[in-house]
């Protein structure tokens, strides 16, 4: 059997603040709960005590002082629903101050006690980091305090607006990423291009290559086989629409590395429209200003095909265009 999923509506934030770690460390005692069911035992942990040096938590296993149900346990152990596990005194930094998540609801495409597919908008981060405090998997705990797991499968650029997959517990984690690994799940994104594109062009062949350029960012660059670093990358994109500047793209990634679809579509030398980081700078500029309005990057996950990771059923979530996005392609038609 199979589903198809659409979007739903979106609710507004609130704010938190910060809480700090206990000044007196001491012994305590963790039940495994269906959350950190199947996690290694040093991922727990690390988990568990936050800010605490690597180092330090696996000298801690080695030394024996961590204990599952009263025995020692070794890094790698695997830990079961029920089991109990002695964590010793060890002293977890203060965390800094900063602005807390605020709790934020996005739109729900599909959801169940398993996962969630949410259509996350435009310029929002996944998660927290460089630079970010907070992004869509911080700001979903803050506002489902009762929710004893929820973690990122996969993750979309902070441009990119569209299906993003959550999973509610660890087994489904494990079962997506694993079909996201051997291929088994279908992404397709809608992506709005300069130029016409050449009808022949359907299947984007390139190694991509991950680099940190002297600006400290991260960047991505067509490669080559013969490069180490160059990992094999195959996009196949189908023309939907074509206006008088533009062409509306389907493109469905085998392969999910960083940026594919951007750095593919601009080597082909049609760069997504509105795209800060590999695109056409000056007409991005004057789109931004224009009659358009335009400021963002032309870039949608729209479809996102896999299988069930309970029940094994093939479910199809759809997101569609949005407004704004809409509004350029009614206006450049």
């Amino acid at each position: 059997m199979k589903r198809i999923i659409g979007a739903g509506p979106e609710a507004p934030a609130t704010g938190e603040t910060a809480v700090k770690a206990p000044d007196k460390p001491a012994v305590r005692r963790v039940f495994v709960d269906e959350g950190s069911a199947g996690q290694r035992l040093d991922n727990f942990l690390l988990r568990e005590l936050k800010g605490v040096p690597k180092t330090h938590v696996y000298r801690v296993i080695r030394a024996g002082e961590v204990r599952v149900n009263k025995g020692r346990a070794q890094a790698d152990t695997r830990l079961e629903i029920g089991d109990e596990v002695r964590i010793p005194p060890v002293r977890v930094p203060e965390r800094m101050q900063a602005p807390a998540a605020p709790a934020r609801e996005f739109p729900v495409v599909f959801e169940d006690e398993h996962l969630l597919v949410i259509d996350k908008p435009a310029g929002v981060a996944v998660h927290g980091g460089s630079g970010v405090s907070y992004g869509v998997i911080e700001a979903l705990r803050r506002a489902r305090p009762t929710a004893k797991f929820l973690e990122l499968v996969h993750r979309l650029d902070k441009e990119t607006s569209g299906l993003l997959m959550i999973a509610k517990k660890r087994s489904a984690l494990v079962n997506l990423q694993d079909q996201l690994r051997d291929r088994e799940t279908g992404k397709t994104y809608a992506a709005l291009v300069w130029g016409d594109w050449p009808a022949k062009l359907k299947v984007i062949d390139v190694p991509l290559v991950k680099f940190v350029g002297s600006d400290g960012e991260r960047w991505v660059r067509p490669g080559k086989e013969s490069e180490e670093d160059a990992k094999r990358s195959i996009s196949l994109v189908k023309v939907v629409q074509r206006t008088k500047d533009f062409s509306l793209l389907d493109v469905t990634i085998k392969t999910g590395r960083t940026h594919q679809i951007r750095v593919h579509l601009q080597q082909a030398g049609h760069a997504i429209v509105g795209d800060p980081k590999y695109g056409d700078f000056e007409r991005n500029r004057e789109l931004a200003r224009g009659a358009h309005k335009f400021d963002r990057m032309f870039l949608h996950a729209r479809r996102l095909t896999f299988q069930h990771p309970a029940t094994g059923e093939t479910v199809t979530c759809e997101a569609a265009l949005p407004a704004d996005c809409l509004g350029l392609l009614g206006a450049a038609a």
